[in-house]
C-alpha cells in the first residue's frame, strides 16, 4: 500500500514556523503557491517580503523586519527580549553581521564578532548563548547580571551553557559568573541583589518566613528588600496584603523596604541611599547582626 504524503497548504506548514527565518520563493513553491498566490499574499499583508524572492511570517517584530532587510540577524539585548529574557533598557535595535558583510543603511548597534553557535541559514535572530555572550559585554555589569540571572531562571540556559557563555565574553566581564543566581524571579531583584552585594551586605534570596511567606531578598539578617513592580503590585487589595506582610515581619524584627521597579533601574542611586542609610542606622543602634526569633523555616 502506499501512502500519499500531503503537502503542507499554509505558512505554519514551513520548517521553523514561528523561529524567525526568512522563506523563500520555493519555499512557498512547495505549498503549492502561484506566483500569482504569493503576489496576493504579500498584497492581503498574510506575509512580509524583505527582499525579492525572501519572505517573513507577517507577525515579525520590527527588529525582525530591520534585520532580514539589511542582511544580518536580531542580536544581543535585542535577541533577548524577543526569547523573553530581561533586558534593563534597549535604545536601539542590536545586530548582529557576519564579518565581511555590507549592511547598508542599517542602523543600530552593530555587532561583528565571530558567533560561538551557527545558527539556521534562514535564521534572523541569534542563538541565545551569543545572545547573552553580546549582552555581558554590551551591557553594565549589574545590568548583565540581571539578563543572565533571567535567562537562568527561565530554564534557557543551564551551568554547561554558563561555562560556554563566560569563556567568550571580555576578560573583564568574567567576574560576574560568581554573582549569578538563577532564583531571583525578576530582573529588579537580581540588581538591588548586586547592589547589596557590593555594598557588603549579606545577602540570602528568596528566604521563606513563617507567618509571611517567601520574600526576594534578606540583608544581613535583619532587612527584608521586596522588589516592587506595577504589575503585581497595582490595586488596594494588593496594596493592604503588602502592608499586612510587612507588619508581620515587623513582629518579627525585620525592617521592610520596597524600592519600586523604576527606580531600581533607572534612579539606582536612590536606592542605594535608602540601602546605606538603614544600614548606617542599624549599625548606630548597636544590635548584634540576625534577627532573634526571626521565624525563619
Amino acid at each position: 500500500m502506499t501512502t500519499v504524503l500531503r503537502e503542507p497548504r499554509t505558512v505554519d506548514d514551513l520548517e521553523g514556523a514561528g523561529e524567525h527565518r526568512v522563506y523563500t520563493t520555493a519555499d512557498l513553491r512547495r505549498l503549492g503557491m502561484t506566483k500569482r498566490d504569493i503576489g496576493r499574499i504579500v498584497d492581503g499583508a498574510a506575509l512580509v517580503r524583505v527582499h525579492r524572492g525572501l519572505y517573513l511570517a507577517p507577525d515579525a517584530p520590527a527588529p525582525v523586519v530591520h534585520a532580514a532587510r539589511t542582511g544580518g540577524r536580531v542580536g544581543c539585548v535585542s535577541a533577548l527580549l524577543l526569547a523573553g529574557v530581561f533586558v534593563l533598557t534597549v535604545r536601539d535595535v542590536h545586530l548582529h553581521y557576519e564579518r565581511g558583510a555590507s549592511p547598508g543603511r542599517s542602523t543600530g548597534v552593530r555587532h561583528w564578532e565571530r558567533l560561538a553557535r551557527r545558527p539556521h541559514p534562514r535564521a534572523v535572530v541569534v542563538h541565545i548563548i551569543d545572545a547573552l555572550i553580546q549582552a555581558t559585554n554590551c551591557q553594565s555589569p549589574r545590568a548583565a547580571v540581571a539578563s543572565l540571572d533571567s535567562a537562568l531562571h527561565l530554564g534557557l540556559i543551564d551551568d554547561d551553557d554558563l561555562d560556554e557563555i563566560f569563556a567568550r565574553v571580555a576578560p573583564r566581564r568574567r567576574v560576574l559568573r560568581r554573582y549569578l543566581d538563577g532564583r531571583a524571579e525578576s530582573g529588579p531583584e537580581s540588581i538591588v541583589r548586586m547592589m547589596a552585594v557590593l555594598l557588603g551586605f549579606r545577602v540570602e534570596v528568596q528566604v521563606r518566613v513563617r507567618g509571611v511567606g517567601r520574600v526576594d531578598l534578606v540583608l544581613d539578617g535583619w532587612l527584608v528588600v521586596e522588589c516592587d513592580s506595577e504589575q503585581f503590585h497595582v490595586g488596594w487589595p494588593m496594596q493592604k496584603k503588602d502592608r499586612r506582610r510587612d507588619l508581620a515581619l515587623a513582629a518579627r524584627g525585620f525592617v521592610t523596604m520596597r524600592p519600586i521597579a523604576e527606580d531600581i533601574m533607572y534612579n539606582p542611586d536612590v536606592v542605594i541611599a535608602a540601602l546605606i542609610g538603614l544600614r548606617d542606622a542599624h549599625a548606630r543602634t548597636g544590635r548584634a547582626d540576625g534577627v532573634p526569633n526571626s521565624g525563619r523555616m
